[in-house]
């Protein structure tokens, strides 16, 4: 029981604080011009990558904690190709399962190679599975990262410590502006 009561209040304290920090800032586009602009400064590489996708959508905070039962969520923006108006709004979940104990917040870009995949995201048929992996962003990761099955998805860490070996997927709802 007391692992229980441990995970409901370690989740309950990363969903209040992700309330909290959404409060503190204007607005969630400002959240993710930083969060991408934070993409760039850590790999110039990644400009060129985005010119030739169809799309992407950028969480700027991913709240992620668990203690074998793990939760995380984040709210983020879509947009089409050479478009800096958002096309709308996406909320991440994800739960997973497996050995995993902390917390840690993160920035999350998922690119869509082509409009298929873009529309598919949209209409709400897409998921993440185990199979799908993210790349870490450093000095050149996305010029040698490779699109798996029409995504590619990119992670900056913004803080906390997890240590994780988990199966889950990441599920996401879409709004159109």
């Amino acid at each position: 029981m007391k692992i229980n009561s441990y995970l409901i209040t370690m989740l309950t304290g990363i969903a209040v604080a992700g309330l909290v920090s959404n409060a503190w800032a204007d607005s969630l586009g400002e959240e993710v011009k930083e969060a991408k602009d934070e993409f760039l400064k850590a790999d110039a590489t990644l400009k060129a990558t985005m010119s030739k996708a169809s799309g992407y959508v950028i969480f700027p905070s991913v709240a992620k904690g668990g203690l074998g039962v793990g939760a995380a969520a984040g709210k983020g923006q879509v947009f089409g190709t050479g478009n800096d108006k958002a096309l709308g709004e996406s909320k991440l979940r994800q739960v997973t399962v497996g050995i995993q104990a902390g917390g840690q917040v993160y920035s999350e870009m998922i690119l869509f190679e082509d409009k298929t995949s873009l529309d598919n995201f949209k209409k709400g048929n897409f998921e993440f599975s185990a199979q799908v992996s993210a790349v870490a962003v450093k000095a050149g990761a996305s010029a040698n990262a490779k699109y798996e099955h029409g995504i590619m998805v990119l992670t900056l860490a913004k803080g906390g410590l997890m240590y994780e070996a988990s199966v889950g997927g990441q599920k996401f709802k879409y709004q159109d502006y």
